[in-house]
């Protein structure tokens, strides 16, 4: 098997990189990335996929450097934050009966807001619905409404819509509450509370890497593939496909000199990002195989990440940040604490570097607190500017100095970001998910015999942009090219989302209600 991938470096968006000129004293390039990684517990193929690979002195393969967050921080602009603890998994899970779900819900948002009483109870009983409602429904109906009218946010106190419609989809899902898909908001939603209360979970609601993502992961997953036989190139883009007779019998190629190639093979697994991968099929490709053009219909939109070095630890909370109120959308973690086997001072950069505040920004086009200009209008410089006072605006408001000027070292913006204050492009964008966009994802099996389609934009059962879809879809790319084989080799496990158990036979229920043109049983208008 040979890969060939268009950038220098392999990993894709998960990986990590040397930031230039940041290396002293024989210490290692301080660590940059795309942005931080998130693991959470409701993953199963891609954890299983970690404990594949073999890392030295781990019983479990790179899957032993997951490590665990034991908190999340609502940073509020203002008004006090809001931390909200997680509980251990391996507690036994409550009985889910609707009354019983309720309360749950409702306990668990009173937790963390000041929401009143009545919108609580409205929330928890819109996500009822949708716990209950078929999948027929779910695709038919709840994929073309948009999460802030399924929430029925415009009715709605301000408060309950920044916390639970539009902090949600742009924070998390990267796409705007008012055309985010309630299908793939609430699949995530769902799979995050059944996480949190210990149902099929592989392991704590939010996990993150021990080290860098090429030290923990990446760079050991190189040398595993390179050790079975699997050959890489890089700086080897993939410019055409050629078709004839139903098969495709060439890929064609500009190799890291940007002379053309051609490569020939049985099989193809096209695995790009979805804004790549459609530029090479041709429309005789299309042709053969129309679900392609659909394709053409997925939206991209910007989550990039920036990095912050500090010269003090800095761990803010012991876990992931959601700056709600900021006008760009940004999450943060600060890492150093998780890297138990680092000496930040001492392993990376010039020895004065102690953190390193990773942090995603999700919106890019609403005017900022300094510049009063977007993302994409802002140079680099003023990007990185912009992002920390919207940080220091969210956590530096109710009388302590968390973050502090004098002890920023430096910032990495990722260099797939071109910005020079009037123009703006990103190489690396991510998959958003507007309503309809379920109909137009493509199954990892093409109409094209040996060709078959790997990433985040397959239709898989997470429905939305990961690290564990682009996993599932892998899977289902190798079954199906083994399936064309008649190989008789063991085929990929893909494990699905949890189903609470106790609401499949209102589902079936909500199935009779759907077909006879009958709301929810619990959708009470």
């Amino acid at each position: 098997m040979t890969v060939y991938e268009r950038k220098s470096a392999l990993g894709g968006k998960a990986r990590s990189m040397d930031v230039p000129g940041s290396a002293r004293g024989g210490r290692r390039p301080l660590p940059g990335e795309h942005g931080f990684r998130f693991i959470p517990g409701f993953y199963h193929n891609l954890p299983d996929t970690l404990r594949r690979i073999p890392f030295p002195g781990n019983a479990n393969g790179c899957h032993d450097n997951l490590v665990p967050s034991t908190e999340v921080m609502l940073a509020r602009i203002g008004r006090e934050d809001i931390r909200i603890p997680f509980g251990s998994i391996g507690t036994p899970p409550p009985v889910l009966t609707p009354d019983a779900f309720l309360r749950v819900l409702t306990a668990f948002f009173e937790t963390f807001s000041h929401l009143p009483a009545h919108e609580i109870a409205h929330f928890a009983g819109r996500l009822l619905v949708w716990f209950t409602s078929c999948e027929r429904r779910r695709t038919e109906v709840w994929e073309r409404v948009p999460w802030f009218d399924f929430t029925r946010a415009a009715r709605m106190s301000a408060n309950y819509r920044q916390l639970l419609a539009i902090g949600i989809t742009r924070n998390i899902v990267a796409t705007k509450a008012e055309v985010a898909s309630t299908k793939t908001v609430s699949t995530c939603v769902e799979a995050f509370l059944f996480n949190a209360l210990g149902r099929g979970a592989d392991g704590e609601p939010d996990r993150v890497l021990n080290a860098p993502t090429n030290e923990a992961w990446i760079n050991p997953w190189l040398a595993h593939l390179t050790s079975l036989g699997v050959e890489f190139r890089t700086g080897w883009e993939v410019a055409d496909l050629t078709l004839d007779d139903g098969r495709i019998t060439e890929a064609v190629l500009r190799d890291a000199s940007g002379a053309r190639r051609t490569v020939t093979a049985d099989h193809f697994v096209s695995a790009m990002p979805v804004e790549h991968a459609r530029r090479t099929w041709n429309a005789r490709v299309r042709a053969a195989d129309p679900r392609l053009a659909r394709c053409d219909r997925l939206e991209t939109d910007w989550m990039t990440g920036i990095q912050f070095y500090l010269t003090e630890p800095t761990p803010v909370i012991h876990g992931h940040i959601n700056h709600i109120d900021s006008p760009w959308s940004i999450t943060a973690v600060s890492q150093a604490q998780y890297w138990s086997g680092r000496n930040f001072r001492a392993d990376y950069g010039d020895g004065t570097v102690a953190d390193c505040l990773s942090v995603d920004v999700s919106e890019w086009d609403r005017p900022g607190i300094l510049y009063g200009k977007t993302a994409r209008q802002c140079t680099r410089e003023e990007v990185a500017r912009e992002v920390w006072a919207q940080m220091k605006a969210g956590l530096n408001d109710t009388g302590r100095t968390v973050l502090s000027d004098a002890k920023l070292h430096s910032w990495f913006l990722d260099p797939a970001v071109e910005l020079d204050g009037t123009r703006a492009s990103n190489d690396e964008q991510l998959l958003i998910h507007p309503t309809g966009t379920w109909y137009h994802r493509p199954e990892a099996r093409t109409a094209i015999p040996n060709l078959y389609l790997a990433g985040d934009y397959v239709a898989v059962d997470i429905d939305l942009a990961t690290m564990e879809g682009a996993n599932a879809s892998a899977r289902a790319a190798v079954n199906a090219l083994l399936d064309e084989e008649g190989s008789a080799a063991e085929r990929c496990a893909i494990t699905p989302l949890y189903r609470a158990p106790e609401f499949e036979a209102l589902k079936r229920q909500d199935e009779i209600r759907h077909r006879l043109g009958l709301r929810n049983v619990f959708d009470l208008g």
